[in-house]
């Protein structure tokens, strides 16, 4: 698989992703890992830097539920009216995580 087909796949994942529930960097790359043959938290992070933008990028957090570097506020103001579960300023992981089929 190609880093752009990598990327397109990543993207493709994100945009299954429900409305309030989230997936972490990593569980993303797991879930592709089989396919692509890559297995790296920080690879969809910069993806999802790089070409996030037309995608639910809010519904990408990392590990502890912390939402993506910057963009806080407005991460957390989508999520908060999606209905994903919060607590404090994370997202409550185990009532929020989303896994594809």
């Amino acid at each position: 698989m190609t880093p752009q087909e990598y990327a397109e796949e990543v993207l493709a994942l994100v945009e299954r992703i429900p409305e309030g529930k989230v997936m972490s960097y990593g569980a993303i790359a797991d879930a592709l890992a089989d396919v692509s043959g890559r297995n790296s938290a920080r690879q969809v992070g910069n993806i999802m830097a790089r070409h996030g933008g037309g995608v639910p990028w809010h519904r990408v957090v990392n590990s502890t539920g912390r939402m993506p570097p910057g963009h806080e506020q407005e991460a957390r103001q989508r999520l908060l009216s999606e209905g994903a579960p919060l607590k404090g300023d994370h997202v409550d992981m185990s009532r929020a995580r989303w896994q594809p089929d």
